[in-house]
């Protein structure tokens, strides 16, 4: 297989990815002030660090325009670790196909959130698979396949990852801003 064959391939796969799909609150909630939450989001990726998951490329930009409203010093304790998590753990990170958008737009229990939050469960649903999230207008929607991460002891990455993260928890993530 060439070289363009193989980029095509795997740029297709993902872009057709089922699984498991996160948003930026579980991403970011890896930061968050509450230690119960911040513990739940961290283990979610520890849990799953050999495994993949799928974000979509907004929810990853939502991320990155979070960071970027803390200072530079901050932002330079964050980047490292979520750099090497993004290449350590298979995050496929994913355009809305036609598909996701029809099924966000036509899925009636999906009606009263905003449109940013339809296409995030849209998406998922559309390629049958389950959303992780702490959106709390997402789990509060019965029936459809979206879940908090489970609370647990704290655990921890790979030595190396994990003196990244601690060196990235100098950003710290308010609440209402997951």
């Amino acid at each position: 297989m060439t070289d363009t064959v193989a980029q095509h391939t795997a740029h297709h796969t993902a872009d057709h990815a089922t699984g498991t799909f996160v948003d930026s609150s579980v991403f970011m909630g890896m930061h968050a002030r509450a230690e119960d939450v911040r513990l739940a989001c961290k283990n979610f990726f520890v849990e799953r660090l050999g495994q993949s998951v799928v974000m979509s490329l907004e929810q990853v930009g939502r991320c990155d325009a979070l960071v970027w409203r803390y200072s530079r010093a901050e932002q330079d304790d964050y980047y490292p670790f979520m750099d090497t998590l993004h290449t350590d753990m298979a995050i496929h990170r994913v355009a809305y196909s036609e598909r996701d958008v029809a099924v966000a737009l036509r899925t009636p229990d999906l009606s009263d959130l905003d449109f940013v939050d339809r296409l995030t469960v849209g998406m998922a649903l559309s390629r049958d698979g389950e959303l992780v999230t702490i959106n709390p207008r997402l789990l509060d929607l019965p029936g459809l396949p979206v879940r908090a991460p489970r609370s647990a002891d704290d655990t921890r990455f790979p030595a190396g990852l994990e003196r990244l993260y601690a060196r990235s928890l100098a950003l710290r993530v308010a609440g209402e801003d997951l």
